[in-house]
């Protein structure tokens, strides 16, 4: 098992790589030079060209490349032209509100997401099933920005209940929390369901029944446990999308996360800015990937022995 958790952090190392040429060959074609941004724009023609030339950017595309990843490689992510402030501190400053926006969103997604799937796989083909699904598409096919803007709509305006922007108190997060999380639950909901149903027919279910346990300990011992390898599949993945997710969701309620902190950066062509964001949610993801790889063993029995 440690082997495989090692060969799995190597795997990383290639990913984290190509990541790092795609954004930064990105930044290099986007229009805009940063001299130019951090001068203004009464800047002389020669004190941009003198910035330009001590920040490198005269440099081939290779040679600047390859000396951001040796940066990187110190820890250096660069220095916001906005602030003066190394990306690193900025990026430390927001990651954690868009990691507990992340984590409260999935947790409301799993709770509705299990729920809906597990009572539609026991009652399937009943109203409770059909209504359920229904839900699930709509709530799949509901873009988060319209989303976040109607619950904003109703519960802050029309009825003045929770607050429409910030991030300061347990009541600023909920409104978040469900724009990102009904999404992920509609998708969660599909995938239990579906995983479900193919369990719940097996012969080991009906022994389960013929012994004469009861239906909510066949369902949650039984069959909800070996249905869960897709579903947590579908878990992991879904909160990496959230922190990549995040960005229109944080823009819409004025929340101080890496998001909101990107969009601000492209906007203002903060190039250094904009490659941490990507980078540091490109390895948040890889190792929420990591974490569910390694759930698997202790899930399944049959994958652990693979292992050994």
């Amino acid at each position: 098992m440690i082997r495989y958790i090692l060969r799995r952090i190597l795997m990383m190392i290639p990913v984290m790589l190509g990541v790092t040429l795609i954004v930064f060959t990105m930044m290099y074609i986007t229009p805009g030079d940063p001299a130019q941004i951090i001068l203004g724009d009464n800047a002389t023609p020669e004190a941009v060209a003198k910035l330009r030339a001590e920040m490198g950017l005269d440099d081939p595309f290779l040679v600047r490349y390859f000396r951001f990843v040796k940066d990187l490689l110190r820890g250096d992510l660069g220095i916001c032209y906005a602030t003066k402030q190394p990306v690193f501190d900025r990026l430390i400053q927001t990651f954690p509100n868009t990691v507990k926006l992340a984590a409260f969103a999935v947790v409301v997604s799993t709770i509705m997401g299990l729920s809906l799937g597990i009572i539609s796989a026991a009652k399937q083909y009943s109203l409770f099933d059909n209504i359920a699904m229904l839900l699930a598409m709509m709530g799949n096919a509901m873009p988060n920005f319209w989303q976040g803007l109607l619950l904003m709509l109703v519960f802050s305006l029309w009825l003045g209940w929770l607050p429409a922007s910030g991030f300061s108190s347990f009541k600023h997060m909920i409104l978040p929390a469900l724009t990102m999380g009904t999404s992920s639950a509609a998708v969660l909901a599909r995938m239990t369901r579906s995983s479900m149903l193919e369990v719940i027919r097996a012969d080991y279910i009906s022994t389960a029944r013929a012994k004469g346990q009861t239906e909510f300990k066949v369902i949650m011992h039984h069959a909800f446990r070996n249905a869960m390898i897709p579903v947590i599949t579908t878990i992991g993945l879904q909160f990496g999308r959230q922190l990549g997710g995040a960005v229109l969701t944080e823009s819409i309620f004025a929340i101080p996360g890496v998001g909101k902190m990107m969009v601000d950066a492209i906007k203002a062509r903060n190039y250094p800015v904009v490659q941490g964001g990507v980078l540091l949610i490109a390895l948040s993801l890889s190792i929420v990937n990591l974490v569910v790889d390694i759930l698997y063993a202790y899930i399944d029995p049959r994958i652990k022995s693979q292992y050994k």
